[in-house]
């Protein structure tokens, strides 16, 4: 049976042909663990859960990555309001986590990586990047050079011209461009850091996917996956610094999914219009929430709406009823002797 995929990259809809034959080595982004995550977050982890199982219905032998983040700018944030360490917040966020996925009846992942547990492989890039001219240090600081990566907006489809004249990124003195990122990050004051090779600092977030999903699928794999609000700049910097550092394509096939939205606008912490996913799983039970997702194609956006759910609600209650009739009729028969037979 032939699969076809929207390629994010090229624009279009492709014959999925994975690397290996009969196997499929997929990254997920998953989540920067310093809150709970809202329901809107839980709408590609729902979605690619389904993608998963559906590879591995079809026989794929599926390696399913999904990483956490648990050193970021967001973490060293909440530790400082809270009064506790960037290792406590990650904790406790990344056991939340793990307790609202199973809530919603999503399968684990074969790893689930944690950045700080992958400090070398990302100073080893670093290391790459540098010797080869695509890196470039400011003090304690290291930079991507999105010059030298000549492709740098195939997957948003973006120019760096463009990009640089509505640039709304932090001035940097010395940096090259305003879009080159950070790679490294020198600490500052009672920062958590580590003493590396390339200096004492920590890595940056678009760093920590690109060495985490090499390390476990490979220099190139087959699906990397992620909400639309991820394609630029996160998955554009992941293939820029990855491609330059091993001289590979890196993904194959890149899928995004739209924004759950409420109202006009899309669900966001940053907003302060949301639910998070527990608690909407408690009202309404997981088997809805995945019905209210699957509602809708993945790659249109989708409205937070209450009276949808409730309905997902009755429709699951409808399935069980219909369900259990069919056990029921099914039991002691042969399937091909009741073909002719109705409920």
């Amino acid at each position: 049976m032939d699969i076809y995929i929207y390629n994010t990259l090229t624009g279009k809809k492709e014959k999925f042909l994975p690397i290996n034959d009969g196997k499929v080595g997929f990254y997920l982004c998953g989540p920067t663990v310093y809150d709970y995550f809202h329901i809107g977050n839980a709408r590609p982890f729902v979605i690619f859960d389904v993608i998963r199982r559906y590879l591995e219905y079809l026989g794929y032998e599926v390696r399913y990555v999904v990483n956490l983040t648990d050193v970021d700018d967001k973490i060293i944030k909440r530790a400082k309001q809270e009064g506790k360490s960037v290792e406590e917040i990650a904790t406790e966020y990344t056991e939340a986590y793990y307790e609202d996925i199973k809530k919603l009846g999503i399968k684990s992942a074969t790893v689930n990586p944690k950045a700080t547990e992958h400090i070398s492989e990302m100073v080893k890039m670093i290391e790459i990047l540098l010797e080869k001219g695509y890196a470039y240090r400011i003090d304690g600081d290291i930079y991507f050079d999105v010059s030298r990566y000549k492709e740098y907006g195939k997957l948003s489809g973006k120019k760096i011209d463009e990009l640089v004249a509505g640039a709304r990124v932090e001035l940097v003195e010395g940096k090259k461009n305003p879009l080159d990122f950070a790679l490294w990050k020198s600490p500052k004051e009672g920062e958590i850091f580590w003493d590396t090779p390339v200096g004492k600092g920590r890595p940056g977030w678009h760093l920590e996917c690109s060495a985490m999903s090499m390390k476990y699928l490979g220099e190139e794999f087959d699906i990397h996956a992620g909400a639309e609000d991820l394609i630029f700049p996160h998955h554009e910097n992941e293939i820029a610094q990855s491609v330059c550092t091993t001289g590979k394509k890196f993904v194959r096939y890149w899928m995004h999914i739209r924004f759950l939205k409420i109202g006009k606008e899309k669900m966001a912490k940053s907003l302060g219009n949301y639910f998070t996913a527990r608690e909407v799983v408690d009202k309404y039970g997981k088997e809805a929430v995945r019905l209210f997702f699957l509602q809708k194609h993945y790659r249109n956006p989708i409205n937070f709406d209450d009276k949808i759910l409730y309905e997902s609600r009755r429709a699951v209650s409808k399935i069980g009823v219909n369900y259990e009739k069919i056990k029921e009729f099914l039991e002691g028969k042969e399937l091909d002797k009741i073909e002719n037979e109705t409920i």
